[in-house]
């Protein structure tokens, strides 16, 4: 074989990995011998064994645990059901089951995993010291007996010349370095190369520090389908580190995929038809100083046809976009071509974009299967707006919200208290927003802010209410946020303490939050619509 593509742990076990699947449908594409393993499902399957989970959880498990065990199973089979969309109670229970006997393996003890992430107390992602303990077989993670029993004998047996690790999140990395020490040791004469969203976030970073992964032999940054194919041709250029955006696919090939395998009461499959933000002036966020992707958006016209050719390919119905944010082209686009899409769902991020206000356009997108749309409202003060370069005005979010309810569009609003600048009346301002519009808003996302090590924001900190900001930790130079002190008297302490108590003390708020899926919430948002009745037709009154 000419190259193996693994999705390393952890990650949610809801759908398969778009990023393999890309690579993956482009390497074949040009003649190469290749394939692909999902090592995130395959590893939560082998942990929620029964059998593993009685050995592990010993003699005398809590009364808790002993009930999430007994249930498991049964948890398992109605999460991959059309049952559990018959009651949000049950699927509660269900994944609430799960993640609670998942709570056995926790290595030497310093370890948690859920359904939603995987951390570390002894070691850190962004401690090259760690990750080199981890490829060298010298520490290791809850993940070790999966890696040993099951992925690396599967890996050895295809006998691939190459072998890529796609590393899109921090919850992925400590398992994937010591993956690759364990591929390293057992195919010797193979090609290890690390790419994804983590290892591009790191660029900058490895070059001013002369950094280099013991673990990998080549590491990839941005698309790497252009990359990949030079190394398989023999014609990269020298050096541990690739770079060439100049070929970026967007069709996937999930041939690989065990689809009705994954935790999801229908099988879902991820899609994009940009890479990048197009926006990229949000000055806090790392996409507008230091994007991993530049942005491409593929043809908008063909969109529409690419989802209703893979609905009949693999026999799915629904689809998360996975987008930055969808472009307006592309939205027009399978507005236009509804009569393709009416028997299938989709949900996706898409920005406040006054378009969004035509009542004739949001019909049309729900009449092209629209389920739901994710925005990032960030905050309920135009004057916090504006000062982190959203381009969003209230006025028109307001709208945009009343067009997607009477449209019957579900509404993932994103909130993000804690920004530097804020003030407890900006705060204030967002809380009476979420309430007067409680009714358009079918979820929540409540955070507080980290501010990213390549934030526009820091560029001049004192214009943005930052007195003083460094990495969270010395040890950790690969670490992505950094902590800050704000100029004034209000600050994450002071948001925290605003969320749990004001926003979370707001009975409407708190029944929006309360119908978030557990632990897999924007995953499975969508099949669950909040109780806002039938949509209505354009120009009628709610």
């Amino acid at each position: 074989m000419d190259a193996l593509l693994i999705h390393p742990p952890a990650s949610k076990p809801a759908e398969p990995p778009l990023g393999v699947a890309v690579l993956l449908a482009h390497l074949r594409g040009q003649g190469f011998e290749a394939d692909a393993l999902d090592a995130n499902l395959g590893a939560y399957l082998y942990l929620l064994d029964p059998q593993r989970l009685a050995a592990t959880a010993g003699e005398a498990p809590t009364t808790s645990l002993k009930r999430a065990l007994r249930h498991a199973p049964g948890a398992l089979e109605l999460l991959r059901s059309r049952r559990a969309l018959d009651s949000f109670g049950r699927y509660s229970t269900a994944t609430r089951h799960l993640n609670e006997a998942l709570s056995v393996w926790r290595g030497a003890g310093e370890e948690r995993l859920t359904l939603g992430d995987y951390l570390h107390d002894g070691l850190s992602a962004f401690s090259p010291a760690d990750l080199d303990k981890l490829s060298r077989g010298e520490a290791s993670t809850l993940f070790s007996g999966y890696f040993r029993e099951v992925l690396v004998p599967s890996v050895v047996e295809c006998r691939p010349r190459i072998v890529g690790l796609s590393v899109n999140y921090r919850h992925q990395v400590l398992p994937a370095f010591e993956l690759a020490g364990m591929l390293r040791r057992a195919l010797p004469e193979a090609t290890l190369v690390a790419g994804g969203g983590m290892f591009s976030s790191w660029k900058a970073t490895l070059a001013r520090l002369s950094l280099r992964f013991s673990a990998f032999d080549r590491v990839v940054f941005g698309p790497g389908e252009a990359s990949f194919s030079a190394l398989l041709r023999g014609a990269a250029p020298d050096g541990p580190f690739l770079e060439d955006g100049s070929e970026i696919a967007f069709a996937p090939d999930f041939g690989f995929a065990r689809l009705g395998e994954y935790l999801s009461p229908r099988p879902v499959l991820p899609i994009s038809s940009s890479r990048g933000c197009y926006w990229r002036r949000c000055l806090f966020c790392p996409e507008s100083a230091a994007p991993t992707h530049p942005y491409r958006c593929a043809k908008a016209d063909s969109f529409a046809s690419q989802l209703a050719s893979l609905a009949r390919r693999y026999e799915v119905r629904h689809f998360h976009v996975t987008d930055n944010a969808v472009p307006l082209n592309v939205l027009r686009q399978l507005a236009a071509q509804a009569s393709m899409l009416e028997e299938l769902s989709w949900h996706g991020f898409v920005r406040f974009e006054e378009a969004l206000l035509d009542e004739g356009l949001v019909d049309r997108l729900a009449r092209a299967g629209c389920s739901m749309l994710q925005l990032g409202l960030e905050s309920g003060s135009q004057r916090v707006l504006d000062r982190l370069g959203k381009g969003t005005r209230l006025e028109v979010a307001s709208g945009i919200l009343r067009n997607l309810e009477r449209a019957g569009i579900e509404a993932y609003v994103y909130v993000m208290l804690g920004t530097p600048g804020e003030t407890e009346e900006d705060a204030e301002a967002t809380l009476r927003f979420l309430e007067e519009h409680a009714g358009g808003i079918g979820f929540l996302n409540l955070a507080i802010m980290n501010l990213p090590r390549d934030a526009r924001l820091l560029e001049k900190p004192g214009e943005y209410g930052i007195r003083e900001a460094a990495l969270l930790a010395e040890e950790e130079p690969l670490g992505l946020y950094q902590s800050f002190e704000p100029e004034g008297d209000w600050g994450r302490t002071e948001a925290r303490r605003f969320l749990n108590s004001r926003l979370l003390g707001s009975a409407s708020i708190k029944q929006i939050v309360n119908r978030t899926p557990p632990f897999f919430t924007s995953n499975h948002a969508f099949f669950f619509p909040s109780p806002k009745g039938q949509p209505q037709a354009a120009g009628e009154s709610p």
